[in-house]
């Protein structure tokens, strides 16, 4: 497609140039012809001058010398070659030849056209001179009768010479015309698309992104000067809206971003044309790698798919609950249509329904043990009590080992009690921490002053190793001193006859990491992650007594102190529960600067 500068210039240049051009064909022809005609003119008029002069001898017939003379006086008077001829056709007189040597000139057309009464103009070539000449012929009368004519002759070609001169010159200045109107075409096209140049290029800067503001032409109030006007305009306006469009797509983004639920977007071809990280995590699929992929694909439920086929069909909201990584995970599926307009393009919100379901199990589970710890003792007492109501309260002996029974069974339900309401303390942050800088071996050996009696009753041999120059730790003295005692107390009860119990301590980095083992029957791989949840206890090496809620009291106070506690062990070998609890300011400054 040819530019703009060509579709201006080529038809204002075509229209000049035609014009031109036909000019210089034109006036030629025309010149040629009123040239012509203004010599066919003054010969008629020169030779009806000489025909009345020489009427009077054409009437006498009689040529003489004076006769000849005349003629010659009269073409070197005219410039022209003059003839006298009788109404037969004679020659009678002639400035250039002899009459007696020349030809009837009765057929001449111009001689012929004048004895028959006319005047007349003829352009032909001469038979006598051998040249283009221009005859005139006009009657000669007497009496009211034509008696002869007086024919005038000029050599044409002076004539031909000359126009031919002018066409040259009129040529040429048509060249140099159609030159200067080339270049004066092209100035005021360039002139005339300049201004749309620079719209084009400020277009395509829009195009890229860029919104140019173009600058106004001095003086110029043309139809071209209002439509830069208005591009300026339109360029604000739209910078304006992309602007306000980027403002709120970047709370968008950061709503979807930032929002917990996932959220996909599927097009009419089933491909997922916008997804969240949440929705991208929840489905544990990578986001760069949505691009152009099915709901299936991304997805790997089939009952996604089937969601999304029913609120097509249906055209309302549709909600589904589904497992996910391989029952570990929950999700709830909520379709709808994006609008009644677009029905194909369907938004799905995915809501992680785990947690909610865990915590659902974990009550469930808390419920179930509570219940069945409460039921054991309780059932324990309601024996004793109907053991003692038929008859064996009037046996003292039985009666107090009932008693005793009674008393242990009392007992458990009040440490159970009390440390659910410990736990229940410390979960909710009611418990409050009088933390203070302790030293690490300080709080070993009160707790394993506390146990020492229990671990030789035990047959355990308890043993301490801590460097000397561990540096204290920021704790509440007694709940830091529970844990421990909780992690002994623990190793002791399952921990069989002559086997050994022992307690280090080591700084690492920021953190002090506390260790209690023992050789023990172990923890099987699989109750390693359970273990510090309430009432879970290991079966059957760890279904012994005990209320199940003393791990999951010292898990609670370790975090609430900024520390983490976890377990190793093997099983027949031994298991090792380790704390991790942080400096005192002063020691973590130190170790900043060392």
């Amino acid at each position: 497609m040819k530019s703009m500068r060509w579709r201006f210039f080529l038809p204002y240049f075509g229209v000049l140039a035609a014009v031109l051009i036909g000019l210089s064909l034109y006036l030629p022809a025309t010149l040629r012809s009123f040239v012509t005609d203004q010599w066919r003119s003054n010969l008629l008029s020169e030779a009806r001058l000489v025909a009345l002069q020489s009427a009077e001898s054409l009437r006498l017939d009689t040529p003489s010398g004076d006769l000849a003379e005349f003629m010659k006086q009269q073409s070197q008077l005219l410039d022209a070659r003059v003839t006298l001829i009788r109404a037969d056709g004679v020659v009678i007189a002639d400035s250039a030849a002899d009459p007696a040597e020349m030809e009837n000139h009765a057929d001449r057309p111009e001689v012929r056209a004048a004895l028959a009464g006319t005047e007349s103009t003829q352009m032909r070539v001469s038979s006598t001179l051998g040249g283009e000449m221009l005859y005139a012929a006009v009657p000669v009368r007497a009496g009211g009768q034509v008696i002869g004519c007086t024919r005038l002759a000029v050599d044409a070609s002076a004539v031909t010479a000359n126009i031919a001169l002018i066409q040259r010159r009129l040529t040429t200045f048509t060249l140099v015309v159609i030159l200067a109107a080339a270049v004066l075409t092209f100035l005021l096209t360039e002139y005339t698309i300049r201004p749309l140049h620079r719209l084009t290029g400020a277009a395509r800067q829009m195009s890229a992104g860029s919104f140019p503001q173009l600058e106004a032409r001095r003086g110029s109030r043309d139809e071209i000067a209002i439509l830069e006007h208005t591009f300026n305009e339109m360029s604000a306006q739209i910078r304006g809206k992309i602007e306000e469009l980027e403002i709120e797509r970047a709370k968008l983004d950061s709503v979807l971003a930032n929002m917990t639920d996932g959220v996909l977007i599927v097009d009419p071809d089933d491909r997922v044309s916008l997804i969240n990280p949440a929705a991208a995590g929840i489905l544990n699929f990578e986001t760069e790698h949505v691009h152009d992929r099915t709901l299936i694909e991304v997805g790997r439920q089939y009952q996604l798919v089937d969601l999304l086929q029913r609120t097509r069909r249906d055209g309302k909201t549709n909600t589904i609950t589904l497992e996910a990584n391989q029952g570990r995970a929950f999700i709830q599926a909520v379709a709808s249509p994006l609008s009644q307009q677009a029905a194909s393009s369907v938004l799905i919100l995915l809501q992680d329904f785990t947690r909610l379901r865990r915590l659902e199990t974990v009550r469930r589970d808390f419920v179930s043990n509570v219940s069945h710890e409460l039921r054991t003792p309780l059932a324990a007492l309601k024996s004793l009590v109907e053991t003692l109501q038929e008859g064996a309260i009037d046996d003292p002996p039985a009666a107090q080992r009932f008693l005793q029974r009674m008393d242990y069974e009392i007992d458990n339900l009040i440490q159970m009690v009390q440390e659910l309401l410990e736990l229940a303390k410390i979960e909710s942050g009611r418990v409050p921490l009088e933390k203070e800088a302790i030293s690490p071996r300080e709080l070993v050996r009160k707790a394993v002053e506390r146990m020492q009696l229990q671990a030789e009753r035990a047959g355990l041999t308890l043993s301490i190793d801590l460097p000397a120059d561990l540096p204290p730790v920021l704790v509440d003295r007694a709940r830091m001193e529970q844990v421990l005692v909780n992690l002994v107390h623990n190793a002791i009860k399952f921990t069989p006859p002559g086997g050994k119990i022992g307690l280090r301590a080591a700084r690492e980095a920021a953190v002090v990491t506390f260790a209690v083992s023992d050789t023990g029957a172990g923890i099987a791989p699989v109750d390693l992650s359970r273990i510090f949840e309430r009432f879970y206890k290991t079966d059957p090496a760890r279904s012994g007594g005990g209320t199940g809620l003393g791990l999951s009291i010292a898990r609670h106070l370790v975090e609430a102190h900024g520390g983490r506690i976890w377990a190793e062990s093997q099983l027949k070998t031994g298991s090792t529960f380790f704390f991790t609890l942080p400096l005192a300011a002063g020691q973590k400054d130190s170790l900043t600067e060392s």
